[in-house]
């Protein structure tokens, strides 16, 4: 089965929100976004803005780390 980044990146932030005990809407209320905004991204949806993606990432924890070189 084929994966975008994007569902890989839902994938691990769902994982992670799941292994800290904290519910959907509460990741929303402490990252200072929308419940849907959680819901898209933990699906994978590829029009989810990359700021606040990193305030999400950021809140549990986690790096967004890039590799190679962007031209």
């Amino acid at each position: 089965m084929y994966l975008t980044k994007m569902k890989i990146l839902g994938q691990v932030i769902r994982r992670t929100r799941k292994k800290q005990g904290l519910t959907q809407e509460q990741l929303a209320a402490v990252a200072g976004v929308g419940i849907r905004f959680i819901r898209d991204l933990e699906h994978g949806k590829e029009s989810c803005y990359i700021g606040k993606t990193i305030t999400v990432l950021n809140m549990l924890g986690l790096e967004l780390q890039i590799e190679g070189e962007v031209l």
